[in-house]
Protein backbone atom coordinates (compact mmCIF):
# COMPACT_ATOMS: atom_id res chain seq x y z
CA UNK A 1 0.00 0.00 0.00
CA UNK A 2 0.92 3.61 -1.29
CA UNK A 3 2.25 6.10 1.91
CA UNK A 4 0.45 9.36 2.05
CA UNK A 5 2.64 12.18 2.27
CA UNK A 6 2.01 13.62 3.88
CA UNK A 7 -0.38 11.70 5.55
CA UNK A 8 -4.06 13.29 6.45
CA UNK A 9 -6.83 12.00 8.57
CA UNK A 10 -10.52 11.49 7.35
CA UNK A 11 -12.74 14.81 8.28
CA UNK A 12 -13.02 15.19 11.68
CA UNK A 13 -15.85 17.14 14.05
CA UNK A 14 -15.71 19.69 16.87
CA UNK A 15 -17.58 17.92 19.98
CA UNK A 16 -20.14 20.28 21.95
CA UNK A 17 -18.26 19.32 25.03
CA UNK A 18 -15.33 20.56 23.56
CA UNK A 19 -16.15 24.25 23.13
CA UNK A 20 -14.79 26.55 25.99
CA UNK A 21 -16.56 29.66 27.75
CA UNK A 22 -15.42 32.30 24.83
CA UNK A 23 -17.25 30.22 22.27
CA UNK A 24 -14.45 28.57 20.43
CA UNK A 25 -12.38 25.41 20.52
CA UNK A 26 -10.86 24.64 24.02
CA UNK A 27 -6.96 24.90 23.68
CA UNK A 28 -6.44 21.61 24.89
CA UNK A 29 -8.59 19.66 22.51
CA UNK A 30 -6.50 20.79 19.38
CA UNK A 31 -4.33 18.44 21.34
CA UNK A 32 -7.06 15.66 21.09
CA UNK A 33 -7.41 16.44 17.30
CA UNK A 34 -3.42 16.24 16.54
CA UNK A 35 -3.26 12.84 18.92
CA UNK A 36 -5.92 11.37 16.91
CA UNK A 37 -4.47 11.71 13.74
CA UNK A 38 -1.39 10.32 15.27
CA UNK A 39 -2.97 7.33 16.71
CA UNK A 40 -3.64 6.33 12.50
CA UNK A 41 -0.19 7.39 11.21
CA UNK A 42 1.34 5.01 14.41
CA UNK A 43 -1.10 2.43 13.56
CA UNK A 44 0.12 2.73 9.74
CA UNK A 45 3.86 2.34 11.30
CA UNK A 46 3.00 -0.64 13.36
CA UNK A 47 2.69 1.26 16.46
CA UNK A 48 -1.27 1.21 17.44
CA UNK A 49 -3.07 -0.15 20.34
CA UNK A 50 -2.48 -3.90 19.42
CA UNK A 51 1.25 -2.93 19.94
CA UNK A 52 1.23 -1.53 23.13
CA UNK A 53 -0.97 -4.55 24.10
CA UNK A 54 0.46 -7.64 22.81
CA UNK A 55 4.30 -5.95 22.55
CA UNK A 56 4.10 -4.57 25.61
CA UNK A 57 5.53 -1.36 23.60
CA UNK A 58 4.30 1.89 22.82
CA UNK A 59 5.02 5.75 22.20
CA UNK A 60 5.02 8.49 24.76
CA UNK A 61 5.45 12.44 23.84
CA UNK A 62 8.13 13.94 25.18
CA UNK A 63 7.85 17.38 23.87
CA UNK A 64 5.16 19.48 21.34
CA UNK A 65 4.87 23.11 20.45
CA UNK A 66 1.18 23.88 19.59
CA UNK A 67 0.61 27.30 17.53
CA UNK A 68 -2.99 28.49 17.50
CA UNK A 69 -3.61 30.41 14.08
CA UNK A 70 -7.09 30.47 13.40
CA UNK A 71 -9.99 30.05 15.88
CA UNK A 72 -12.13 26.51 15.33
CA UNK A 73 -15.91 26.43 16.21
CA UNK A 74 -18.33 23.95 17.05
CA UNK A 75 -20.03 23.84 13.36
CA UNK A 76 -16.09 23.48 11.97
CA UNK A 77 -15.09 20.03 10.63
CA UNK A 78 -11.44 19.61 9.99
CA UNK A 79 -8.62 17.23 8.53
CA UNK A 80 -5.23 17.11 10.40
CA UNK A 81 -2.03 15.74 8.95
CA UNK A 82 1.22 14.00 9.85
CA UNK A 83 4.65 14.38 8.51
CA UNK A 84 7.52 12.54 9.79
CA UNK A 85 10.31 15.07 9.78
CA UNK A 86 12.69 12.80 11.27
CA UNK A 87 13.66 9.92 13.51
CA UNK A 88 16.24 7.68 15.46
CA UNK A 89 16.14 4.37 16.86
CA UNK A 90 14.21 5.31 19.61
CA UNK A 91 13.00 8.92 18.70
CA UNK A 92 10.31 10.30 16.18
CA UNK A 93 9.83 14.57 14.64
CA UNK A 94 6.87 15.62 13.95
CA UNK A 95 4.76 18.04 11.96
CA UNK A 96 1.15 18.52 12.18
CA UNK A 97 -1.90 20.69 10.60
CA UNK A 98 -5.32 20.92 11.46
CA UNK A 99 -6.93 22.62 8.84
CA UNK A 100 -10.92 23.12 8.01
CA UNK A 101 -11.58 21.43 5.56
CA UNK A 102 -12.06 24.97 3.22
CA UNK A 103 -8.19 24.60 3.59
CA UNK A 104 -7.29 27.49 6.06
CA UNK A 105 -5.13 26.40 8.79
CA UNK A 106 -6.42 26.56 11.93
CA UNK A 107 -2.85 24.80 14.27
CA UNK A 108 0.50 23.23 13.96
CA UNK A 109 1.65 21.31 15.79
CA UNK A 110 5.13 19.85 15.91
CA UNK A 111 6.64 17.28 18.41
CA UNK A 112 8.86 14.87 19.57
CA UNK A 113 7.88 11.23 20.81
CA UNK A 114 9.82 8.32 22.46
CA UNK A 115 9.42 4.85 21.93
CA UNK A 116 9.01 3.15 25.33
CA UNK A 117 9.06 -0.26 26.51
CA UNK A 118 6.41 -0.59 29.04
CA UNK A 119 8.12 -2.94 31.34
CA UNK A 120 10.17 -0.61 32.90
CA UNK A 121 8.67 1.83 31.35
CA UNK A 122 11.90 3.09 29.63
CA UNK A 123 13.23 4.47 26.66
CA UNK A 124 14.16 1.49 23.99
CA UNK A 125 15.34 1.06 20.07
CA UNK A 126 12.65 0.32 17.46
CA UNK A 127 12.25 -3.32 16.66
CA UNK A 128 13.38 -4.21 13.14
CA UNK A 129 9.82 -4.83 11.88
CA UNK A 130 8.53 -0.92 12.86
CA UNK A 131 11.57 0.56 12.07
CA UNK A 132 11.68 -0.21 9.12
CA UNK A 133 8.12 1.32 8.55
CA UNK A 134 9.29 4.12 9.97
CA UNK A 135 12.26 4.29 7.57
CA UNK A 136 9.16 3.32 4.39
CA UNK A 137 7.44 6.72 6.01
CA UNK A 138 9.98 8.66 6.63
CA UNK A 139 10.99 8.30 3.06
CA UNK A 140 7.63 8.79 1.43
CA UNK A 141 7.63 11.85 3.55
CA UNK A 142 11.12 13.59 2.75
CA UNK A 143 10.07 15.07 -0.86
CA UNK A 144 8.24 16.89 1.31
CA UNK A 145 9.54 20.47 1.88
CA UNK A 146 10.66 21.30 5.36
CA UNK A 147 7.76 23.04 7.02
CA UNK A 148 8.11 26.61 7.65
CA UNK A 149 6.08 26.67 11.05
CA UNK A 150 8.65 23.83 12.06
CA UNK A 151 11.79 24.26 14.35
CA UNK A 152 9.93 27.07 16.06
CA UNK A 153 10.59 28.54 19.75
CA UNK A 154 9.32 30.35 22.13
CA UNK A 155 10.66 34.20 22.82
CA UNK A 156 10.05 37.47 23.96
CA UNK A 157 12.61 39.69 21.43
CA UNK A 158 13.90 42.70 23.45
CA UNK A 159 12.98 46.38 22.45
CA UNK A 160 14.85 48.49 21.10
CA UNK A 161 15.16 51.72 23.00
Amino acid sequence: MPIPAPFVSQPMDIEKDWIDYNGHLNMAYYNVLFDRCSDDAFEMMGMGPNYAKDRRLTIYTAEVHVCYVQELHLEHKVTVSFQLIDHDDKRLRVYQEIRHVDGWLAATSESLSLHVDMSGPKVAPFPADVLARIEAMRAAHAALPMPERAGRSIGIKPRRA
